[in-house]
């Protein structure tokens, strides 16, 4: 949330137009990262658990059925997701916003994602991961429609970037919660990345299908299309991972 803004801050005081002012945003986002890493080693310790086996891990893991199905869910909705640079976009032609302020659509989606993502974390414990991972595809199902919908203004950025912060919190950690239990403590790790790596995979298909449906048919029916598959990719989420209690 915060990083945007230090950017445009040293934008602002060095000079948004000129070289030396993405040249200070670099050496400052260095520096920072530099400060993160000394932190990580210094003070962080890591707990190793039981070793996993040494040939093929992730041939030992899709071996399992629940680990196939959760992986074949994380892949369609995956496909179901388009890059955040489309939405941005976007609402930036829609309502016209000035190249200068485009970082703060990102900032307003971080902003929800901050003040959403525990509350919604507490709530998948207490009712379970999987309603509140579906339920953050139906708000992006919505985000999706709104980019083309009625709503003008400060109200349609506010809902929008509202609702794709909170798509984020009910989907990046709460998924990767509903993968542990599944997988084994061995391979936790491994799994979880399998995991990453096939919906990483799938959104970037996604995203290249929804920019040759922007050039063809249009944004408007491009954004219509993407709520569809997020409809099915809910229903066949819906079908194939079934938890028991």
């Amino acid at each position: 949330f915060a990083g945007p803004l230090v950017a445009l801050a040293v934008l602002a005081a060095v000079g948004s137009t000129s070289q030396a002012g993405f040249d200070a945003v670099f050496v400052t986002s260095f520096c920072f990262a530099a400060l993160g890493v000394l932190f990580l080693g210094l003070f962080v310790r890591d707990r190793r658990g039981e070793m996993p086996p040494r040939k093929l891990p992730a041939v030992t893991l899709v071996r399992d059925a629940r680990v196939r199905r959760l992986l074949f869910a994380a892949v369609v909705l995956g496909l179901s997701t388009i890059g955040d640079g489309f939405v941005y976009l976007l609402l930036q032609r829609r309502e016209d916003i000035g190249v200068g302020w485009f970082p703060l659509l990102a900032v307003g989606t971080n902003l929800a994602y901050l003040l959403l993502a525990a509350p919604l974390g507490a709530l998948a414990d207490r009712y379970g991961r999987l309603p509140v991972v579906l339920g953050g595809y139906g708000a992006l199902i919505v985000v999706y429609l709104m980019l083309f919908g009625p709503l003008t203004g400060v109200p349609l950025l506010v809902v929008t970037l509202g609702l794709y912060g909170a798509f984020y919190a009910a989907t990046d950690g709460v998924l990767m919660a509903l993968a542990g239990p599944i997988l084994p403590e061995g391979l936790r790790t491994t799994g979880i990345a399998l995991v990453q790596t096939g919906q990483s995979i799938a959104y970037f298909v996604s995203s290249v299908l929804f920019g040759l449906a922007w050039q063809f048919w249009g944004p408007a029916t491009a954004s219509r299309i993407a709520a569809v598959v997020v409809v099915l990719a809910i229903v066949a989420t819906v079908l194939v991972v079934r938890t028991k209690r």
